[in-house]
């Protein structure tokens, strides 16, 4: 979430910002929210006038019913004259005229004093009434102000080149060789099938489109990847974790899933718990309402967790075999950071995620993005492409972000600077380390040999039990 006094400092500058991000949605909000918020101070300066004001006229009545050294013929005349004030919303006058600052006209009446006095008392109780309607005022104006504010995208960071689409993304040269080969390679979703390791007829009889089964060495594979990322990333510092597969809804909008992303997460409606998208929404949460010290910091954290995803795709190549399915396997690196450390923890988090692409031996590439291309919640974004000779494409399988303070905001995570006494939010990044099926695909492409076997990556192979190659079925 944005700090809305960005907002309101320069709105202008917030919106072109959006622009930026090609969002014209978001464009709108920032309108509407600096409306809501001039709407919400205005409400609130009238609440806390009026609360003032019953305080002082609540004293006032208390010294005007105790009536000493007060005639009768004046507390009734400035009981009466008080209820009309009040009742006509002149508090300032009713103030005055409970004090006695304005006795020289006041109204007379033949009522008794404690009918006058219960009658003020009456007005009194209806000022009270105002005060409690324009304090549910605000609180609907916040919640309005709320759910536009959680629907706004963030900021760019200012190193992020301005574009409108992925196609001006800024592409590193790749690194290692493309493989060649004296036949033609096969795609995955072919190959897999005639290794006898990949069954999409079995994903679909279980549970529908775009789930699929991994038999013998297609599982052993998937779970050496898994053991290498893990392994990789605690060599690199990181903390391993294993955290329930799925959260509170309030954790979907700490980690900035919610609301954008709702539609593609799957809900267990009975126990009104979600099933993660990522891992990354349960570390981000793991410290959510703390107060860190800056002592601690950086944390790194790396989890496995399937990722479950309902989001809809046209059938075509882009959702051919194993490449985005419904559920997959991903291991995911986080970071706690400084906001003076954070972006140079993202060059790392993402030479982690590539140190993964060069361990398999496989093609990689970074990718800088757009504005356009940037997403919900990333200040600013790197991906890690691997290439797939089968389908003759380069596959993302990791996105490297810095959100700096943009979930921190929204899940409450500060700490204490060194030497100061007023905390701030710290600074979250997050990466793939790595998507698993399609590191899979690249594996199985790539090394496939005429024979039909495939030759398995050195780094793998410890946790393979040394074998070299998944033998081609006869």
């Amino acid at each position: 979430m944005l700090d809305i006094a960005l907002i309101r400092k320069d709105p202008e500058w917030v919106k072109q910002q959006m622009r930026n991000l090609v969002d014209e949605a978001a464009v709108a909000r920032v309108d509407e929210i600096v409306r809501l918020d001039e709407v919400r101070r205005e409400l609130i300066q009238q609440r806390d006038n009026l609360q003032a004001s019953r305080n002082k006229l609540n004293k006032g009545f208390g010294q005007l019913r105790g009536g000493k050294g007060l005639a009768d013929a004046v507390v009734i005349g400035r009981a009466i004259a008080a209820k009309d004030a009040v009742e006509a919303g002149n508090y300032d006058q009713a103030e005055a005229i409970v004090s006695g600052q304005q006795d020289g006209d006041l109204p007379q009446s033949d009522a008794s004093k404690d009918d006058v006095l219960n009658n003020l008392m009456d007005a009194l109780r209806g000022m009270g009434n105002r005060h409690s309607d324009l304090d549910n005022e605000v609180k609907e104006v916040d919640a309005q102000l709320e759910e536009n504010m959680l629907w706004l995208p963030n900021v760019p960071h200012e190193s992020v080149k301005v574009g409108l689409s992925d196609e001006e993304n800024t592409i590193y040269p790749p690194e290692g060789l493309l493989p060649e080969f004296d036949f033609e390679p096969l795609p995955h979703w072919d190959l897999g099938p005639q290794l006898g390791i990949l069954d999409f007829e079995a994903g679909v009889k279980l549970a529908g489109s775009r789930f699929y089964v991994l038999k013998g060495w297609g599982a052993r594979l998937q779970r050496a990847l898994i053991s290498l990322y893990l392994d990789m990333a605690r060599e690199k510092g990181f903390t391993e974790l294993y955290v329930p597969y799925m959260v509170k809804e309030d954790m979907l909008y700490g980690a900035a899933q919610f609301p954008k992303f709702r539609d593609v997460v799957y809900l267990d409606a009975d126990a009104e718990l979600y099933f993660l998208p990522t891992a990354e929404v349960a570390i981000t949460n793991l410290h959510r309402d703390e107060i860190l010290n800056e002592a601690d910091l950086p944390l790194y954290y790396v989890a496995h967790t399937p990722c479950f995803r309902r989001e809809k795709a046209a059938a075509g190549r882009d959702t051919r075999g194993i490449k985005r399915g419904h559920q997959f396997e991903k291991v995911e690196m986080y970071k706690f950071t400084t906001p003076e450390t954070s972006y140079a923890e993202l060059e790392s988090l993402t030479e982690a995620a590539m140190d993964i692409a060069r361990r398999l031996e496989l093609p990689v590439r970074r990718l800088e993005q757009v504005t356009g291309d940037l997403g919900f919640s990333a200040a600013k974004k790197y991906d890690v492409e691997v290439w797939a000779a089968g389908c003759q494409e380069w596959l993302e399988v990791s996105s490297c972000s810095n959100t700096e303070a943009f979930q921190a905001r929204r899940a409450r995570i500060r700490y204490y600077p060194e030497g100061e006494k007023k905390t701030q939010f710290v600074h979250t990044l997050n990466g793939s380390g790595l998507a698993v099926p399609r590191v899979l695909i690249a594996i199985l492409e790539n090394n496939q040999q005429a024979d039909g076997s495939v030759i398995i990556p050195k780094a793998l192979r410890p946790y393979l039990g040394g074998d070299e190659r998944i033998p081609a079925q006869s």
